[in-house]
C-alpha cells in the first residue's frame, strides 16, 4: 500500500470504503490481497496444440527418403 495516490483518487476510494462500511485503510488492504489472490489464482496453461498443416509438410520433407528393400 505504498503507491501514491492523487487527491482525486484517494476521495473516490473513501466514497468506495464508506459504501462498504469498511475504513479507507482496510479498504486499500481488501483490495490488494484481491489483487495478490487474482495473480495468484491465475488459470493454467492452454496444452500445446497440435502441429498444423505446413508444420507437418516440413517436418515430412526434411526426413530422409526411404530406400527400397531388395
Amino acid at each position: 500500500m505504498d503507491r501514491k495516490m492523487t487527491a482525486s483518487q484517494r476521495a473516490y476510494e473513501e466514497k468506495r470504503a464508506a459504501k462498504a462500511g469498511m475504513s479507507l485503510d482496510k479498504w486499500l488492504a481488501s483490495k490488494e490481497r484481491e489483487r495478490q489472490q487474482a495473480t495468484v489464482a491465475k488459470k493454467p496453461a492452454e496444452p500445446a496444440k497440435p502441429p498444423g498443416f505446413f508444420s507437418r509438410l516440413l517436418d515430412h520433407a526434411h526426413k530422409p527418403l526411404k530406400e527400397k528393400s531388395r
